[in-house]
């Protein structure tokens, strides 16, 4: 195990960095040269995400490559993850809608045998990121079910969409990592959070097998109106919570 420079550690605990060791150590471990390091110390020091820093992020076990400007997967969305497992059987069509890196298709790749994965961004870094982290499966750019291929229509057994939930307002409340380094269409989700999860919900019965899922993360706040966009685009819905993650999820199936 690295052990991580005096100086360094000073330098990131100065920057605001809580777990200073620990990351002086990641970012030890990342870089080629003392060059290298020493730039990457100036980009966490500025505020720059650590992940986008070291260009990767754990998640669900796995290290998914992350660039700067694009949307750091959150540990709690592990959470959707492990919902998503149980109601997908091998060789089963899966789509990561709101893509962003492809973090949730390529846990679901994994932990799903012979998964067939489609995952679509908006934004064109996140494509490129997905690409990387979902080699086997197909990646495209567009707005929401707009690039996806038409002979998908009602053969989607999980619909994960990692839509942006953040009420517009409370954008500004967001730490300086996400507010400055991540794109805002990966986090604004309108007045009441819910603008990108209505769209989601009101075109998933046309995308999703007779019985398929979708999961949506939302905050518990927003439970009762996210319940109301799922009905009315003909789902039944139930939410799941975990305390330990502080994650929510909501849950809608087509009926059979």
């Amino acid at each position: 195990m690295t052990i991580p420079d005096s100086l360094l550690v000073t330098r990131l605990r100065a920057a605001g960095c809580v777990f200073a060791e620990d990351e002086a150590r990641l970012l030890m471990d990342a870089a080629r040269t003392p060059a290298e390091l020493d730039a990457m110390i100036g980009q966490r020091a500025a505020g720059l995400p650590l992940e986008q820093v070291v260009g990767w992020a754990e998640f669900c076990g796995l290290r998914i490559a992350v660039a700067p400007g694009v949307f750091v997967p959150r540990r709690r969305t592990e959470f959707l993850v492990r919902q998503a497992v149980p109601l997908t059987r091998p060789g089963a069509v899966i789509v990561d809608l709101c893509c962003g890196a492809g973090a949730i298709g390529a846990a679901l790749a994994a932990a799903v045998d012979r998964a067939e994965v489609h995952a679509a961004d908006i934004d064109p870094a996140a494509v490129r990121c997905a690409r990387q982290n979902l080699p086997g499966g197909h990646v495209y750019q567009g707005d929401l079910y707009a690039p996806l291929p038409a002979g998908l229509r009602g053969r989607v057994a999980v619909l994960a969409a990692n839509v942006p939930y953040v009420p517009s307002e409370q954008i500004a409340f967001l730490p300086p990592e996400a507010r400055a380094h991540e794109p805002r269409t990966a986090l604004d989700g309108g007045a009441d959070g819910l603008d990108t999860l209505r769209r989601v919900a009101a075109g998933a019965a046309g995308w999703l097998a007779p019985g398929g899922h979708l999961l949506s993360e939302i905050s518990d706040r927003q439970v009762p109106q996210a319940e109301a966009a799922l009905a009315v685009g003909g789902l039944a819905a139930r939410v799941v919570s975990s305390a330990d993650l502080d994650a929510t999820v909501i849950i809608g199936q087509r009926p059979s």
